[in-house]
């Protein structure tokens, strides 16, 4: 049984050629929607995955358009709103040390150098120049961290555990 990985939500289609918007939710996404990439959909209230071969990607006001082979009309594509795109973790690719997937990151605890606990990630936002981490805290407002070198210190995915060197305001 494979174990799946969302990398995106179909939110509407787009003109009447069989493009759909879509909302990514992947760290690679020009490697996920590139053409020939196999993705599997997941309708709403349904379980089994159909299988789908990405047959074009382009990238228009914030949302990426996907093209599929064999659905070429807005009537092929229109049921498919609030699906999900997913690949299974057999799609997973190898990173280098010091890259890891959202699904790693999130669940993690973050703590300071200093050993107190800030809370646990709970979504990775990706504005702009660099990742940004919320974390969830068991009382007060979720903390942001921007997931740059001068703060994250050190990162362990076996251990779930994320050490951090907070800037001055930042746990504010």
């Amino acid at each position: 049984m494979p174990k799946w990985f969302n990398v995106g939500k179909i939110v509407n289609t787009h003109g009447i050629n069989g493009e759909v918007r879509v909302i990514s939710n992947t760290d690679f996404p020009d490697e996920r929607y590139a053409p020939k990439s196999l993705l599997y959909l997941f309708l709403p209230g349904k379980k089994e995955a159909i299988p789908l071969t990405v047959k074009s990607h382009r990238v228009h006001k914030n949302f990426n358009l996907l093209k599929f082979e064999g659905y070429e009309h807005i009537n092929d594509v229109v049921q498919w709103k609030n699906s999900i795109l997913k690949i299974t973790d057999k799609q997973l690719t190898d990173l280098s040390d010091d890259e890891y997937y959202f699904h790693e990151i999130i669940g993690c605890e973050v703590v300071t150098i200093d050993n107190d606990i800030i809370g646990v990630i709970s979504e990775i936002l990706t504005p702009g120049a660099n990742d940004v981490w919320v974390v969830e805290r068991d009382s007060g407002k979720d903390i942001l961290i921007p997931y740059i070198e001068e703060i994250v210190m050190d990162i362990s995915i076996d251990e779930k555990k994320i050490i951090i060197k907070p800037m001055e305001g930042l746990l504010e």
